[in-house]
């Protein structure tokens, strides 16, 4: 009985390293926050109608049927 705990404590240490280290690989994929890149101003100057904005909106909700 005493090798069944045994093992089953090594599993759950297992899982434990193997969590922690999905932790710390998605931390790492994660970008951080410092290097967002703003759009403030990118669209400075250039002129968007009303028509432009309808016609973009029907193109992004014409699959979905809004």
């Amino acid at each position: 009985m005493k090798q069944s705990t045994d093992v089953l404590r090594k599993i759950e240490i297992i899982e434990e390293e193997i969590f922690d280290l999905k932790l710390s690989l998605l931390r790492k994929l994660t970008p951080a926050k410092k290097n967002l890149l703003s759009l403030k101003g990118i669209l400075e100057g250039i002129d968007i109608s009303e028509e432009d904005i309808e016609e973009a909106q029907k193109s992004l909700y014409s699959k979905t049927g809004i």
